[in-house]
């Protein structure tokens, strides 16, 4: 297992994910902040795409399923993403953070949101 990590800032998806009505029939922000350790060495020497993990796959597939499903918690939307990125066989770990840019509380926020570490 490598030190090397491949990072993804402010993926910026509409989603439907939440427990309110207006969350269940309105797409709403989520920004997605990705951590993904992978061993990047042979990436390091080669300078071949195909040595690494493509994040531009990495973001079309997060952008795929925000599309496509839909969620009650950011918990389970972000364990969606975490397994998805386990696809790629370079993957050893990845940290998923997903916020939401207008939760629904009176306060005023920039965001809530969760974040999750797993392993392969």
């Amino acid at each position: 297992m490598s030190g090397d990590f491949i990072e993804i800032r402010e993926l910026r998806l509409l989603a439907l994910c939440g427990l309110l009505p207006e969350e269940r029939d309105r797409r709403q922000p989520l920004s997605f902040d990705l951590d993904i350790q992978a061993d990047l060495a042979a990436a390091a020497s080669t300078d071949d795409i195909q040595d690494t993990v493509h994040y531009g796959l990495i973001c079309e597939m997060v952008a795929d399923i925000i599309a496509e499903e839909q969620f009650d918690l950011l918990e389970k939307c972000a364990e969606r993403v975490a397994e998805s990125i386990f696809g790629f066989n370079r993957v050893d770990k990845v940290m998923v953070s997903v916020k939401k840019l207008r939760p629904p509380v009176p306060q005023d926020v920039a965001s809530c949101g969760v974040r999750i570490y797993r392993t392969r």
